[in-house]
């Protein structure tokens, strides 16, 4: 994400900028942002992250928010873009070891709901629209993606391989956002 140049509107106070989630709880429906250049947390709310098309964020990533300041503090108003947090070391899945990483990135984007997803298990399913097949979502790949949780009947767009347990998520978008990422 480049630097964005902080814009303020005379009228309604709306800043934008770049920061980074402190941390999102998806069951209490916000978590925090710390922007940049410093200065107080930022409240995200999960009504304004699911008018982004998310319903979660992974703790880390980068995001751009336009924010106001209010009397409860400083909060944002809209999501712009999220990045999934930088990752020091890649560990692949074991699922995914034997695959050509060529073949993985170049799976196209296939339009899938949540079927049901367990933060805590670490996983859980999506169909592909069209299709009763299970598709196979694990919480590395979420979080890889961006994501830190899932809700049922939440639309996505996935890159889906055959794995060795069956068809698997390779990357997970909102459904939103897909149309920003293959283009």
């Amino acid at each position: 994400m480049t630097k964005v140049e902080v814009l303020t509107t005379k009228d309604d106070g709306v800043t934008k900028i770049v920061g980074e989630v402190k941390w999102f709880d998806p069951v209490k429906g916000f978590g925090f942002v710390v922007a940049e250049t410093g200065g107080p947390d930022i409240l995200l709310h999960a009504n304004v992250l699911r008018n982004y098309g998310q319903s979660s964020v992974a703790d880390s990533a980068r995001v751009e928010l336009a924010i106001q300041k209010t009397e409860r503090g400083v909060q944002a108003v809209e999501v712009f873009r999220i990045e999934p947090p930088v990752q020091q070391e890649v560990v692949p899945l074991s699922d995914f070891q034997d695959l050509d990483e060529a073949d993985i990135r170049s799976a196209p984007l296939e339009p899938a709901r949540v079927k049901w997803f367990d933060k805590g298990k670490g996983f859980g399913f999506a169909n592909i629209f069209g299709s009763s097949q299970d598709i196979f979502l694990h919480i590395e790949v979420l979080r890889r993606s961006g994501l830190a949780d899932l809700q049922p009947g939440e639309a996505l767009a996935v890159r889906v391989i055959d794995g060795k347990r069956g068809r698997m998520a390779t990357e997970v978008l909102a459904w939103e956002n897909a149309v920003f990422q293959d283009e």
